[in-house]
C-alpha cells in the first residue's frame, strides 16, 4: 500500500528553486510540492481548475461547477475541499452560493518548480502521444 502525504492546509505559494537546479531538493520543499501536485493529480480536479482559469476573475460558483464536470455539488465541493487544503484554490461565501478561484501564485509556482531549462533543446513526444 503506497504511504500517504500528511494533509497540508498551508495556502501560501511554493517558493522553492526548479528541482533541476540543485542535487539535494530539501525534504520539506519536495513534501510541499508532492501535496499539491497529488492534490491536482486527479481528472477531476484538473477539469475544474482548466474551468476556473477560464472563467472571468479564475472563479466559478459550485452551482457552476458540478455541470461541467457532471457530478453532484456534494462531490464537487469534496475535490474542491481537497484543492483550498493543499493550497490552490480559495473560496468565498456570497450569500447561499460558494465561490472557489484559483490562487494563481500556488500553480505558477508548481510550474516553476518542475521546470526544467534545457536550452534549446525540445522533446519531440507530444501530449497526445
Amino acid at each position: 500500500m503506497p504511504k500517504s502525504l500528511p494533509v497540508l492546509d498551508d495556502i501560501s505559494p511554493i517558493c522553492c528553486a526548479p528541482l533541476a537546479s540543485t542535487p539535494e531538493f530539501p525534504v520539506e520543499d519536495a513534501v510541499r510540492l508532492a501535496i499539491r501536485l497529488k492534490a491536482l493529480a486527479d481528472p477531476t480536479r484538473l477539469r475544474l481548475i482548466a474551468f476556473m482559469l477560464s472563467q472571468p476573475g479564475r472563479e466559478a460558483c459550485t452551482c457552476d461547477l458540478a455541470p461541467v464536470v457532471g457530478l453532484s455539488e456534494p462531490t464537487v465541493s469534496h475535490h474542491l475541499k481537497t484543492l483550498e487544503r493543499a493550497g490552490l484554490v480559495s473560496k468565498e461565501r456570497r450569500g447561499m452560493s460558494v465561490h472557489y478561484a484559483v490562487e494563481t501564485n500556488a500553480i505558477r509556482a508548481m510550474g516553476v518548480a518542475i521546470q526544467l531549462d534545457d536550452g534549446d533543446q525540445t522533446d519531440s513526444r507530444s501530449c497526445s502521444a
